[in-house]
């Protein structure tokens, strides 16, 4: 099983204190604490895509190749690749370049966003953005396993014998999760491709939750790619802890009482109470994350989100510790001990190399546009 964080790399003032970070020294942090995720242990780092402020992560590709020059072994993902805004030409080849790389170390989660004013600036629209999510998906997982492409679809202009370079490392794309936290086709379009589904986990109770991957792993079985249990899932979650839970609970109060999205709502006991989020101690959240399984099953990835609402980032990386250190070593030994063994593992690189049979180089070579030929000694 996988452990990581997510950010949406939000610019918010610090209710404690009244400062507010400017964008570089969100980006920095976010730079930091991702260094921080492959120190303490963690699997994964995740990045947000936004267009508008609060928010700075406009560029996975590029914050993440940065990551990459400067980690070993952290796996680089998405916590939302704009399928509807984006252009999946482009997707296809900024990931494969990123792929490259960084060795394989990474994967991407497919989401419309939350931001309904991106669709315009993008010049699409925002009725549209279930079909759109559907049609640029079709296009991109054809874009990484054909190599020349012949397409014409309602959103975008044709394409003719086109070829998306670099060509995926090894001839395998990165794996794709689809991030979802209401809507039931993306579940279904998860299923279809037999990709990984991930919910969000953050903001709706755990009932809502349930639906939607049991949804999901009914149809994962139902399009052959294995049985119900074997279906890949991530879950979102958020956590804010110190070793006494009461001080958690006084020190997270204001940044929650105060946050963009939840702040002004519900009290944080009522929040805590129907949502996943936990705030306490370690033991309470590894209690309260283990409790996931009794109600999603198995599953393959667990993201945290831990670095939102101002709070500054030396008590991030503090909470980074405790997670690294206190929480993680114990929920690998726990959810290892209870997956059975037919339920997969999470995908990695090398072992989508593996089911594939092997790597192979994957190198479109050029074609003289008058003998029709490969130039000499290029290989296939």
């Amino acid at each position: 099983m996988q452990f990581g964080i997510f950010t949406v790399g939000d610019v918010t003032v610090d209710p404690t204190t009244g400062r507010e970070p400017t964008e570089h020294e969100r980006i920095k942090a976010m730079v930091a604490i991702a260094l921080k995720a492959e120190e303490v242990g963690l699997d994964v780092f995740a990045t947000g895509e936004h267009h508008n402020p609060p928010f700075v992560p406009s560029s996975p590709t590029t914050m993440l190749g940065y990551i990459a020059a400067r980690t070993e072994r952290l796996l680089l993902s998405t916590a939302t690749t704009l399928i509807t805004t984006n252009d999946p030409v482009k997707i296809a080849e900024d990931y494969a370049m990123l792929q490259h790389l960084s060795d394989g170390r990474v994967d991407l989660m497919m989401g419309r966003g939350n931001t309904g004013p991106v669709y315009p600036w993008f010049g699409k629209d925002i009725r549209a953005g279930i079909p759109l999510a559907i049609e640029n998906y079709d296009l991109l997982h054809r874009l990484w396993r054909e190599d020349v492409v012949d397409w014409k679809g309602k959103y975008r202009t044709p394409l003719q014998s086109f070829t998306s370079t670099p060509r995926p490392l090894d001839g395998v794309p990165p794996f794709v999760w689809h991030g979802s936290i209401r809507s039931p086709e993306i579940a279904e379009q998860a299923a279809y491709y037999g990709d990984g589904f991930f919910a969000n986990h953050i903001f709706w109770p755990k009932e809502h939750t349930q639906r939607m991957i049991a949804l999901y792993r009914q149809r994962f079985a139902h399009y052959g790619h294995g049985s119900a249990d074997q279906a890949i899932v991530g879950l979102g979650g958020q956590v804010f802890m110190r070793r006494n839970s009461q001080d958690a609970v006084r020190e997270f109060r204001p940044y929650f009482d105060n946050a963009p999205v939840y702040g002004h709502g519900p009290s944080l006991e009522e929040f805590t109470r129907e949502t996943p989020l936990t705030v306490g101690s370690p033991q309470q959240v590894i209690d309260r994350t283990l409790g996931f399984r009794e109600y999603v099953g198995d599953y393959q990835r667990q993201l945290f989100l831990m670095d939102h609402a101002g709070l500054p980032l030396k008590t991030v990386l503090e909470q980074l510790d405790l997670l690294g250190e206190e929480v993680v070593p114990v929920l690998r030994k726990e959810f290892d001990t209870l997956r059975p063994a037919h339920v997969p593992a999470a995908p990695t690189h090398a072992s989508l190399v593996a089911a594939a049979g092997g790597a192979k180089d994957s190198t479109v070579h050029a074609v003289d546009d008058v003998t029709g030929k490969a130039p000499e000694g290029a290989t296939r």
